[in-house]
C-alpha cells in the first residue's frame, strides 16, 4: 500500500505536522514515566531486579501482539481515527492504575502497563507514516529527529513531574524499611496523577478526532493480514535486518532510560525519580545534532555508524568503571553547578547521545524501496519496539546473578548489530 497525504505542499503540511508533534510529546510523556515508575514500585513492593523489569516487559511486549492488528484496524478506520482510538486505550490504562494503586496488587499494575503499551502501539503505527511521507525520503531522518526532540523532551519533563507530584512527598525513605502506612501512602500517591493524565489524554483524543488532520491516501488497498503481502515484505533484507536493528535499539534505549533510576536507588540516590531525565537530555541533544548535520554534513548511514561505535565505547566504560567514583562529575558537572552523581550513572545517561539518531536513521533506511509495502513494513518495524520488553528482562536476569552494573553488558551485542546494519545491512536489497 502506497501512502501519501492529500497535499504535501509546505503550507498544507504545517497543521498535520503540528498535530503529530503534540502526539509525539504525549507518547514520550507516557512512555518515559516508566523510568520513574519502575524504581518507585520496586521500593514500595520490594521487587527484585527481574520483577522490576516486568514493569517494562508488560509495557513493551504489547507491541508483539498488537502491531499488525493495529495496522489492520488503521486500514479499516483510517489513520486519524486510529490515533484517537490509540489515545482512548491509553486513557483506559491510566484509569487502571487507580485500582492497582489502591490494592497494591502487582499483576494489576502489569495489566495496566500492557494496556498502555497496546494503546501506544496503535498510536505509533498511525502517526509514524505521517512523518516519513510529509517530505522527501532523504530528509526523513531530520523530520523524525524533530519529532524525537518532542518525544524525548517529554521524557525529560515526565520524570520531573513524577518526582514533583509524587516522590517529593516521600523524601528520606531510600535505604530504610518502610512501614505499612508509608507503603500505603506512597501507593495512593499514584492515584491523582494518573487520573489527571488519563483525563488529559481523553480530551486530546477527542480533539484529534475533530481536528483537520488529513487522511493518508491509499493508492492500493490490500489487507495487511494477507500472507502474500507479509511474505513479500519479509523478502526485503533491508527491512528484516532493520526490524532487528530497531528491536535491539529499543532494547538499549529502554535499558539506558528506564533502568538508570533503579541503579540509582541501589546506590542510595534519594532523587532516583529524575534519573531518566538525564538520559533524555542527552537524547534531545543528539536529536538536535542530527537535525543540524543530517543530511547536509553527514549521511544517515554515517550518523548511524557513529552512534553504534559511541554506544560500544560508553558501554565498555560503564562495565569497567568504579560505580562509586565521582571523577566525571567533579571534573565537569560540579564546577558548572550541576548534579554530583556517580560516574556510572552519568555514563548510562551518556548513552542517550549514542541512541538518539538510531531510530531516525534506521526507519527510512529500512523502508527504502518498499513502495506499496510501506504500511506493512512500518508495522513490522513498530513491532521492533518489543525490544523494550526483552532488553530490560535480560538486564534484570543478569543483574540478579551478578550485579546491576554487570547487567549492562547486554548492551554490547545490541550495538554491534546496529553497527553491522549501518555498515552493510541496510545495503542488502531484494534481488
Amino acid at each position: 500500500m502506497t501512502t501519501n497525504v492529500m497535499d504535501t505542499s509546505k503550507n498544507s503540511s504545517v497543521v498535520p505536522m503540528a498535530i503529530v508533534a503534540v502526539l509525539f510529546f504525549i507518547l514520550g510523556f507516557a512512555t518515559w514515566l516508566n523510568g520513574s515508575l519502575m524504581p518507585y514500585l520496586s521500593q514500595i513492593l520490594q521487587l527484585t531486579p527481574f520483577q522490576g523489569s516486568l514493569i517494562l516487559f508488560s509495557f513493551y511486549i504489547a507491541v508483539t501482539f498488537t502491531a499488525l492488528p493495529s495496522a489492520v484496524l488503521i486500514k479499516k478506520v483510517g489513520y486519524k481515527n486510529g490515533m484517537a482510538l490509540g489515545m482512548g486505550c491509553m486513557m483506559l490504562a491510566g484509569l487502571m492504575f487507580i485500582p492497582a494503586a489502591m490494592s497494591q496488587f502487582f499483576p494489576l499494575f502489569l495489566l495496566a502497563q500492557l494496556v498502555m503499551g497496546a494503546g501506544q502501539t496503535l498510536l505509533q503505527t498511525a502517526v509514524n507514516p505521517y512523518v516519513v511521507r510529509l517530505g522527501p525520503e532523504e530528509s526523513a531522518a531530520v523530520r523524525i529527529s524533530i519529532m524525537g526532540i518532542l518525544n524525548k523532551g517529554a521524557g525529560v519533563i515526565s520524570p520531573m513531574v513524577f518526582t514533583a507530584l509524587i516522590l517529593s512527598n516521600f523524601t528520606g525513605t531510600v535505604g530504610t524499611d518502610l512501614s505499612q502506612q508509608q507503603v500505603d501512602d506512597m501507593a495512593n500517591g499514584l492515584i491523582l496523577p494518573y487520573l489527571g493524565m488519563a483525563l488529559f489524554i481523553g480530551v486530546l483524543a477527542f480533539a484529534v478526532k475533530k481536528s483537520p488532520l488529513p487522511e493518508l491516501i491509499n493508492d492500493e488497498v490490500e489487507a495487511i493480514n494477507d500472507k502474500g503481502e507479509i511474505r513479500e515484505t519479509l523478502s526485503h533484507p533491508n527491512l528484516v535486518l532493520g526490524a532487528i536493528a530497531i528491536f535491539l535499539y529499543v532494547a538499549v534505549e529502554v535499558i539506558a532510560g528506564d533502568t538508570i533510576g533503579t541503579f540509582a536507588l541501589s546506590l542510595g540516590i534519594e532523587n532516583y525519580g529524575v534519573m531518566t531525565s538525564y538520559t533524555m537530555m542527552f537524547m534531545v541533544f543528539g536529536y538536535i545534532l542530527g537535525i543540524m548535520l543530517i543530511p547536509k554534513f553527514i549521511s544517515q548511514q554515517a550518523a548511524l555508524t557513529a552512534s553504534a561505535v559511541l554506544g560500544i565505547v560508553i558501554t565498555l566504560c560503564i562495565l569497567f568503571i568504579d560505580a562509586q567514583s565521582y571523577v566525571i562529575a567533579n571534573a565537569i558537572l560540579v564546577p558548572l553547578g550541576g548534579a554530583n552523581l556517580p560516574d556510572a550513572l552519568l555514563l548510562i545517561a551518556f548513552l542517550g547521545l549514542a541512541n538518539a539518531i538510531v531510530w531516525p536513521a534506521v526507519f527510512p533506511l529500512a523502508l527504502s524501496g518498499l513502495g506499496k509495502l510501506t504500511s506493512t513494513g512500518s508495522a513490522l518495524l513498530v513491532m521492533g519496539i518489543a525490544g523494550g520488553a526483552f532488553g530490560p528482562v535480560l538486564w534484570g536476569l543478569l543483574s540478579g546473578f551478578t550485579s546491576l552494573q554487570t547487567g549492562y553488558s547486554v548492551l554490547l551485542p545490541c550495538y554491534l548489530f546496529i553497527l553491522f546494519y549501518a555498515v552493510k545491512g541496510h545495503k542488502m536489497k531484494k534481488q
